[in-house]
């Protein structure tokens, strides 16, 4: 496909969502718009948005991409996500909402006490910096291979090209305008995913139903894994558990997608948030699935050799890109874009208010509205902008799959020590040692490090899946409870 075609549309695209930037602050853009959106969001823009932030380019490959090794399995995974959704929703939001909270880690200096809540904020900005900088790498990758490699354009400018556009559409407006853009990205990423699953099977003589009815039929669509619990991680009950577990820790103790939640008026509004973005959230992990049985159903019949492909990530694109119609191609690049800059923009602006919120104190001053903290915040937010280049220069410059996964996967690790923190402030009325807590959440991510790579892996025939965040929340956990100091005087921060 041509690459002008493809950077044209990109252009076009980019056009739009500043369109949109440019009318959600005609009116206003202080400091209320861009953390809490003035706390007049409606709960089903919120929700239909919600779906482009959860599901990051890298979901939109690499699901796919996944079912030619390990069928429909994922979808345990799902069912585990849609459970963790509903703790979020009816034990995290009334908390939240109690309190008037807008940086969901003031919950911990209420609750645990100064040193616990900045460690929580901390771990919150690290983890979403390298996580996002890791997904938007990954999708630069294919950028850059199938449209400025054919100008010689480095990949710095790539990647910076692509951050001063998000810099651009959310600097003024903030969550304001993302709750829109968000939506519309979303409903680029569902078209792009049910026309793809009809290009395929106009491609294979099916009607969309027929096309169905083949995925059904095949052996890909093979959902529960019942066998050898010990050495599969993909057995139903670690990934329902997993699944169920690092939702509550990655979205429920998350500011990214718990910012939208606290930007509607009341708390029904947003649970009925948070149930509608559940069902729409299975219904378009199926989708997904779909397509990856078409892919490799595609390939089959089609005679396409995919055997120098480096990682099965690269199938989607190299089928939309190089085998299927020019419009094909046109939809799948707008889904990776929407899907990706979802998710990227969604964590700038909540990178942008944790660190105004609970390093700057925005909230403890007299007129957060301010121009000055205005001003400030600007400067954050350009920031964070600038971090994520580096990060995403630096795995560029590692140039190793297996060490850029390593970092990805030591990020994830820092979400169990969140999950411990809250559990504990949840369901306990004890106080803890305050100026142990950070110590706490270094030790207990890398005595489970180095459980698995020493003992577990070498010595047993268990396999740690997704359950790991249960195993490092649950030592944090144990951790507090053994260090307790007495018992809560302050009653309202308990649940």
């Amino acid at each position: 496909m041509s690459p002008i075609l493809l950077l044209l549309f990109l252009v076009v695209y980019f056009g739009i969502l500043l369109g949109v930037s440019y009318f959600t602050t005609k009116k206003t853009a202080d400091n209320a718009t861009f953390f809490v959106a003035n706390r007049d969001s409606k709960w089903y823009m919120v929700a239909f948005g919600m779906i482009g932030t959860a599901l990051s380019g890298v979901t939109f490959i690499s699901v796919p991409g996944a079912v030619g090794v390990s069928n429909f399995s994922y979808f345990q995974f799902v069912i585990g996500n849609a459970l963790g959704f509903l703790v979020i929703a009816y034990v995290l939001l009334p908390l939240y909402y109690r309190l008037n909270l807008t940086s969901i880690y003031t919950y911990l200096e209420q609750r645990l006490g100064y040193r616990s809540y900045k460690t929580g904020a901390m771990i919150f900005l690290v983890s979403r910096t390298i996580g996002s900088a890791f997904r938007l790498y990954l999708v630069a990758i294919i950028l850059q291979r199938f449209i400025f490699d054919a100008w010689n354009i480095p990949f710095s400018v790539t990647v910076a090209g692509c951050l001063v556009l998000i810099w651009m559409y959310t600097n003024k407006g903030g969550l304001k305008t993302i709750i829109i853009t968000d939506a519309l990205q979303t409903f680029c990423l569902l078209l792009a995913v049910v026309l793809s699953i009809y290009f395929m099977a106009d491609g294979l003589g099916l009607s969309v139903f027929e096309a169905f009815e083949r995925v059904k039929e095949s052996s890909y669509s093979s959902v529960l894994v019942w066998d050898d619990f010990l050495g599969s991680k993909n057995h139903f009950w670690k990934h329902v558990l997993g699944g169920a577990f690092v939702t509550i820790a990655m979205t429920g103790l998350d500011q990214d997608l718990m910012q939208k939640n606290l930007s509607m008026k009341t708390i029904s509004e947003a649970q009925k948030n948070m149930l509608t973005f559940t069902g729409i959230f299975v219904i378009i992990n199926l989708f997904f699935l779909a397509v990856g049985a078409l892919l490799y159903i595609y390939v089959e019949e089609k005679g396409i050799d995919i055997s120098g492909l480096l990682t099965p990530d690269y199938l989607y694109p190299e089928v939309a890109l190089k085998h299927l119609s020019l419009a094909a191609g046109l939809i799948f690049m707008m889904g990776l874009t929407a899907a990706t800059f979802a998710t990227t923009d969604s964590a700038l602006t909540a990178l942008t208010t944790s660190y105004c919120i609970d390093f700057l104190n925005f909230n403890k001053r007299k007129d957060p509205n301010d121009q000055s903290l205005v001003r400030k915040r600007n400067v954050v937010h350009f920031a964070f902008s600038v971090v994520m280049l580096l990060v995403i220069l630096i795995f560029k410059l590692l140039n190793d799959d297996s060490v850029v996964t390593a970092i990805f996967t030591a990020a994830s690790y820092t979400y169990g020590p969140l999950l411990g923190l809250f559990a504990f402030g949840i369901l306990t009325k004890y106080e803890v040692n305050d100026s142990l807590v950070p110590y706490f959440c270094l030790i207990s991510p890398v005595i489970w490090y180095l459980i698995n790579t020493y003992l577990i892996i070498p010595y047993t025939e268990y396999r740690i899946g997704f359950e790991l965040i249960v195993y490092n929340g649950g030592t944090i956990f144990l951790m507090l409870l053994f260090t307790a100091t007495g018992r809560v005087k302050d009653e309202k921060v308990l649940f």
